[in-house]
């Protein structure tokens, strides 16, 4: 819920702190950055400190960040709190994943982890909405406030019913690998992040990202190396992994970026509350909630393939009517057409990442979920950061010039709308393409079980069906 109870609330944010889009949006990718660097640590340390108290640590950070963002008297203040949240989320998120993947058997992991995007799924749902109902009849800080009680809660009931359930022993952490890693893709995402301010050919984002690619290359010919890897990228010898996991990410980032830029239109351009904005993106979030154990179930008895085409061609045709919506575009068709994004999102994340978890031994699940993961968070970061660096500067070169402000006030407001609209259909087709990316790659999937049987219709010798 944390990762999207801002979703409706950057208008308000935006006017509160007088700041633009592109540094709102760093309340997000910001958070996901820091994510992504946590989240090969969180490896390390699912097998160094014991899961009981690995979990209450980070969740007692992410108390500290939610207090911190809370209070903030200051926008930098409040970036800083969502970094420390996302602290103790890099750790936590990973460590229920490889729990999930230790304590179930293969074949019934489709299943379990359909269960848990029940929670992964209502959580965000709920985000939203109560959002904007709070942003509508209390403060932003609610937002953050209401949480620092619940995870009281958390962190009390972490002491009586969290037990420890992975191996742990003395694994060697190789500082030069947490220093690149750190580095480099805080150096890359910081300048990809950077581009709706200063735009792509500005040197501060050139030279970030460049250096933040160097380092990352250094860093996995680093691991490449090591007996005992950072972040064991060996994994992705095993095809299905890759190939799940990239179909994953770019999931990941067709349903993060959208999510962000939906809100943006609906508020802007249909004038719409908070609350109203975050009910539109319901239906929708809870469609994934609805679906996700339905579709876990599927995933154990027909494997990944099926699931992965059918979610990826109906995240595509839902993606496409959004490069043609305007200003009179009936709000009922925004929630249709997010609803049927979601559901296609239902068939492919948890699938996906079940059958490249799956393919790997158990000694590599903690290993596999954390490079996974990191990909993922990265990927959607960077994608996030593109999609609005793309609304942004494409809005800006349509505007148009200040003269026309007070020559003719009404042929600069309509230029100016048309200059908006321009930016979010700009955003909407790299969305598409992405999609498209996925529904190609949908096609490599492995067509097997959760038993890794291939499933095909081949008669056996006895005239049995295999």
């Amino acid at each position: 819920m944390n990762q999207t109870i801002l979703t409706t609330a950057f208008p308000t944010l935006m006017k509160a702190f007088n700041i633009s889009t592109a540094t709102v949006q760093w309340l997000t990718t910001g958070f996901m950055m820091v994510n992504g660097i946590m989240i090969p640590v969180s490896a390390y340390l699912s097998n160094r400190i014991p899961t009981k108290w690995l979990y209450i640590v980070a969740m007692v950070i992410f108390e500290i960040g939610t207090i911190l963002a809370w209070t903030a008297p200051s926008f930098a203040v409040l970036l800083a709190g969502r970094l420390v949240q996302a602290v103790g989320v890099g750790v936590a998120m990973p460590l229920l994943q490889t729990i999930m993947l230790t304590i179930f058997p293969a074949n019934k992991r489709g299943a379990a982890m359909g269960m848990a995007g029940i929670v992964v799924g209502v959580a965000p749902a709920l985000g939203p909405s109560l959002s904007g109902w709070i942003i509508d009849t209390y403060s932003w800080r609610d937002l953050f406030g209401m949480i620092v009680p619940i995870m009281a809660l958390v962190i009390i009931g972490s002491f009586f019913f969290m037990k420890n359930v992975i191996e742990t022993g003395h694994p060697k952490l190789d500082v030069w690998s947490v220093i690149l890693s750190t580095l480099g893709f805080g150096s890359m995402l910081y300048g990809f992040s950077s581009v709706g301010n200063d735009g792509w050919t500005d040197p501060v984002v050139m030279s970030t990202i460049a250096i933040g690619v160097v380092l990352v290359i250094v860093f996995g010919l680093r691991q490449l190396h090591l007996n005992h890897p950072f972040l064991e990228l060996r994994v992705f010898k095993t095809p299905e992994f890759a190939i799940s996991t990239a179909l994953s990410t770019i999931v990941m980032v067709a349903m993060v970026g959208v999510e962000m830029v939906v809100p943006l239109y609906l508020q802007i351009i249909h004038g719409m509350s908070a609350l109203d904005s975050g009910l539109t993106l319901l239906p929708g979030a809870l469609m994934m909630a609805v679906m996700s154990p339905i579709t876990g179930n599927l995933f154990d008895r027909y494997g990944a393939k099926r699931l992965a085409i059918c979610g990826m061609f109906l995240l595509t045709i839902g993606t496409l009517p959004f490069v043609m919506i305007t200003q009179t575009t009936p709000v009922i068709y925004i929630v249709f057409l997010y609803a049927v994004r979601m559901f296609g999102i239902s068939m492919v994340m948890m699938p996906t990442t079940t059958s490249g978890m799956n393919a790997l031994p158990v000694s590599m699940i903690s290993h596999g979920t954390a490079v996974n993961n990191t990909v993922r968070q990265i990927a959607s970061s960077v994608g996030t950061a593109i999609l609005i660096s793309v609304l942004t500067n494409v809005t800006n070169n349509n505007m148009p010039g200040k003269h026309l402000l007070k020559e003719t006030p009404f042929a600069y407001k309509l230029q100016a709308f048309n200059a908006t609209m321009s930016g979010y259909h700009s955003a909407f087709w790299i969305a598409i393409g992405f999609c498209f990316i996925g529904l190609f790659i949908a096609f490599f999937l492995g067509e097997k079980n959760a038993n890794g049987k291939k499933i095909a219709r081949v008669e056996s010798v006895k005239g049995g069906a295999n």
